[in-house]
C-alpha cells in the first residue's frame, strides 16, 4: 500500500508524520523549511498548497512531485 499526503494539512504536520516530505519540499524550493524554528512557527499553519501559491509556484507541480516520490496525494 502507498504512502498518501494531504496537501491541505499543516507543513508541521506532514513533516512530523514523515521527514521525508521536508526533504522532497526543500528540492520544490521551500528552503526556509530547514531553518531553525520555521517548522514550528510558520509550518504550524502553512500548508504546501498555501506555500506554493505564496512562492508562486505552481501547486500541480507540487502534486506531481509529491507523486513521483510515490505519494497519493490528496487536496
Amino acid at each position: 500500500m502507498g504512502k498518501t499526503i494531504d496537501l491541505n494539512r499543516s507543513v508541521y504536520e506532514l513533516v512530523t508524520e514523515e521527514p521525508e516530505v521536508a526533504v522532497i519540499m526543500m528540492g520544490l524550493g521551500f528552503r526556509r523549511i530547514a531553518e531553525p524554528g520555521m517548522l514550528e512557527t510558520m509550518g504550524k499553519f502553512m500548508t504546501p498548497i498555501k506555500g506554493a501559491k505564496m512562492k508562486r509556484i505552481d501547486p500541480n507541480h507540487v502534486r506531481e512531485t509529491f507523486r513521483a516520490h510515490g505519494y497519493e496525494v490528496e487536496g
